[in-house]
């Protein structure tokens, strides 16, 4: 997987990170001067309640909006200046989603989901890539199967595997086991888990739930636009050996 990064300097760097949205004649400040170093490697949360700019700092670190001021700075490329077109560019290759509801083409084999973004991005050796990256997520013997025929956590997997197939610096991911039930939920964190363990791989996950965020290392969370806490977590869970506390509230 990617290693580009091998200067020491973080993977990402955003210096006094600002969204205003104009809404009529009112500006709404989504980000608030954020700041925030992210480096190869980690394995992170971000946080928040419904308004506090997590959604729009998802935006900010997928490429898919740009700041109103400040920078973004993804391996060594200044995000914040670009062109559309060098945005999706940007996308393609250094950014892997995974997103809350999967996003799979129905009628289109776990296969050829995985091998669709290395068309875009051009790549050779297509079909092997994507084979491999099934593999990795444990469907090496559902590759011909469509959505209809996986389960929740399965289609997922598929979600996960088409994340990493280009090798990104980053995988981003929204919510990734919220429409999964408990059990296919621990079995994609695990997925995660040793895909930033034993690969390396940049991990961020963007979430609401307390408990997902302590299988992570680092949780960042946001209130009104602003970074509250950065905190590293000291022992995280590790995914298939802990079980929710049923007290457990949602941020």
């Amino acid at each position: 997987m990617s290693k580009s990064n091998s200067s020491g300097k973080p993977l990402i760097t955003i210096e006094d990170m600002t969204k205003v949205y104009q809404m009529g004649e009112h500006e709404v400040w989504a980000l608030k001067g954020v700041s925030l170093h992210i480096q190869e490697g980690e394995f992170l949360s971000i946080m928040g309640p419904s308004g506090s700019g997590k959604s729009t700092m998802m935006n900010m670190l997928g490429a898919l909006d740009q700041p109103s001021s400040g920078t973004y700075t993804l391996d060594g490329v200044d995000v914040s200046q670009l062109s559309d077109n060098a945005l999706a560019d940007i996308r393609n290759r250094k950014i892997g989603f995974v997103f809350q509801n999967f996003n799979l083409l129905s009628r289109t084999s776990a296969l050829q989901q995985v091998v669709l973004p290395l068309i875009y991005a051009g790549h050779k050796g297509r079909r092997q890539k994507a084979m491999d990256a099934l593999q990795l997520v444990g469907l090496g013997d559902r590759m011909d199967h469509k959505p209809s025929e996986l389960s929740g956590g399965q289609q997922q997997r598929v979600a996960v595997a088409r994340a990493l197939v280009t090798e990104p610096a980053i995988i981003l991911a929204d919510e990734p086991t919220g429409n999964l039930d408990s059990k296919s939920g621990i079995e994609v964190m695990e997925i995660f888990q040793k895909l930033n363990r034993e690969k390396g791989i940049t991990v961020i996950f963007v979430t609401h739930d307390p408990w997902i965020a302590r299988h992570t290392k680092r949780v960042i969370t946001l209130a009104d636009g602003k970074i509250v806490r950065d905190e590293q977590v000291p022992q995280p869970l590790i995914a298939g050996e802990s079980k929710r506390p049923s007290d457990t509230l949602l941020i």
